[in-house]
């Protein structure tokens, strides 16, 4: 192999014009450098669009003296484009990941140049895109120009991340620590029951997706004398490494990718970082595979651990916005929701604290005004709450209802049982225990 050439980040970046859309790799392998570099340039730029999913990283987006200059348009919001994406100055795509990569194939959503992280070249010239191969890949594969923040700190993945110097118009040698984020941290008594409710409902030889966050990690704290699960997730965190090494998770009754654990992209600490290292035992491949409901449904018993901000009564599920303010995105809830509950004794889940951090219940008789529905009431089975588990599938509206009152705060459910005889009628009536009974009441 050729000794690479590197050059500096704001030579690298001055390939980039007014006009253009500008890919952003996401998570822990943001390009903060390059973003910076490019973002010094905004007194010469106009009209500049970001295009990422969730970001992480030191890096100001919403800086008033960019306005004029770049505008973010996000396929899923994080914490640090929250604030530009609900401004006039971004704006956010609904979409599942599963899809995102058709956008960028298909030429929906051509991307002008694209700015990663990956790892150093090996010795034949291949880098990795590391810890978010997500919809990187697509991006790199079809994007016109590609500049690379070339990192040490990036691990080497294995799976749908390699990339050969030879594709990248520009490298640019940056050291410095990737992102970590804790989530055991979260340990709240309410979140430490959810977890404790959800591991109850999750077989041995079961395949596991776990989203972001406090609850999946306490799911996976409880998981210990489980048998023979497999792991295919959208995103993995620490949680799962204890259970890898254990041999908990050993991917061996999978019958796709056995032997393996898989997921698309990854956030946790160091300690994951280096866990997945040159580590053939975790893959990490194109989200539109992971994500893909004919996938998903080929391996048994999927257990899908999804989260919400509020659920009505009727099973509507809240997961990306608060009202019509943007907080998150679709992501890939419905892909896991509907995969899992398509896989056999697959059981799809939604997760949540029965209130808010200031005692507002999360289970609501409608949804905030201009809230967006990710998960539709005919696609929700399973809700778990610290008060209880419910199975909303085949239920009507009136049975469902009575079911997440149950399993709603104490304190809340005197309300919600008003609101249910204003919708519906006397919350007394017997409520049908199942769909064979066939008795209705109007």
């Amino acid at each position: 192999m050729n000794t690479p050439v590197y050059v500096s980040a704001d030579e690298a970046v001055k390939y980039i014009r007014s006009g253009n859309r500008v890919f952003i790799h996401g998570s822990a392998a943001t390009p903060v450098h390059l973003v910076e570099a490019l973002q010094r340039r905004h007194w010469e730029l106009k009209n500049v669009e970001f295009v990422s999913i969730t970001t992480l990283g030191d890096v100001n987006f919403n800086n008033p003296v960019h306005h004029n200059s770049f505008f973010f348009n996000s396929l899923f919001v994080s914490a640090n484009t929250r604030s530009v994406v609900n401004s006039d100055y971004g704006d956010y795509v609904p979409i599942f990941l599963s899809q995102i990569p058709q956008l960028i194939k298909n030429g929906r959503l051509p991307i002008d140049v694209a700015l990663i992280q990956v790892s150093p070249p090996d010795a034949h010239g291949y880098c990795s895109l590391g810890t978010s191969v997500d919809i990187a890949r697509a991006v790199v594969d079809n994007s016109a120009y590609v500049i690379a923040q070339v990192n040490p700190a990036m691990p080497r993945t294995h799976g749908d991340g390699f990339l050969h110097i030879s594709k990248i118009n520009a490298l640019v040698w940056h050291e410095s620590a990737l992102p970590e984020v804790d989530y055991s941290l979260n340990c709240k008594s309410a979140v430490v029951q959810i977890g404790q409710n959800i591991a109850s409902l999750i077989e041995d030889g079961a395949t596991l997706q776990v989203g972001i966050g406090g609850i999946p990690d306490q799911v996976l704290k409880n998981l210990g004398n489980h048998k023979n699960l497999g792991l295919h997730t959208e995103m993995l965190s620490d949680g799962v490494i204890p259970l890898i090494q254990s041999g908990v998770i050993n991917n061996s009754l999978k019958k796709l990718n056995r032997g393996k654990s898989v997921t698309s992209f990854m956030v946790g600490t160091r300690k994951l970082y280096d866990f997945v290292n040159d580590n053939p035992a975790i893959r990490v491949m194109d989200i539109g595979y992971v994500n893909d409901t004919s996938i998903i449904r080929q391996n048994q018993k999927v257990t899908a651990i999804n989260s919400a901000i509020e659920l009505d009564i009727t099973g509507q599920v809240c997961a990306d916005s608060l009202g019509t303010y943007q907080y998150s995105g679709i992501g890939g809830q419905m892909d896991f929701i509907h995969g899992a509950s398509l896989s056999q004794g697959g059981k799809p889940i939604i997760a949540l604290p029965s209130v808010t951090s200031t005692g507002i219940s999360r289970i609501v008789p409608f949804l905030k005004e201009g809230a967006g529905v990710v998960t539709t009431r005919g696609h929700i089975h399973w809700v778990v709450t610290e008060y209880g588990i419910v199975d909303l599938f085949g239920k009507s509206l009136k049975q469902r209802a009575r079911a997440l009152i149950s399993i709603a705060h104490p304190n809340h459910r005197e309300s919600l049982e008003k609101a249910f005889c204003e919708r519906f009628g006397s919350y007394d009536r017997p409520a049908v225990t199942s769909l064979s009974e066939r008795i209705y009441y109007p």
